[in-house]
């Protein structure tokens, strides 16, 4: 999908507008932050947090390792 926007003036400050489609394609509303990540193809907005990500990460690690660990907590 590739959607134009214009930038344009937001009190004093620049922005853009979002369309409702895109809002909704990225589940996002009024007030959520996105996150605007560098890429080799420009830039990208997103919902995803890469801080939340990299703690996900290190707990599905630690279930990993300690998958037994927890089974017999669990029983």
């Amino acid at each position: 999908m590739v959607t134009a926007v214009k930038v344009t003036t937001i009190g004093s400050s620049v922005g853009i507008v979002l369309p409702k489609e895109i809002l909704s394609c990225l589940h996002i509303e009024k007030g959520d932050t996105v996150y605007l990540t560098e890429s080799p193809d420009g830039v990208r907005i997103s919902p995803y947090d890469v801080n939340f990500a990299q703690k996900l990460d290190a707990f599905e690690q630690v279930m990993r390792e300690n998958r037994d660990v927890l089974k017999k907590l669990a029983e």
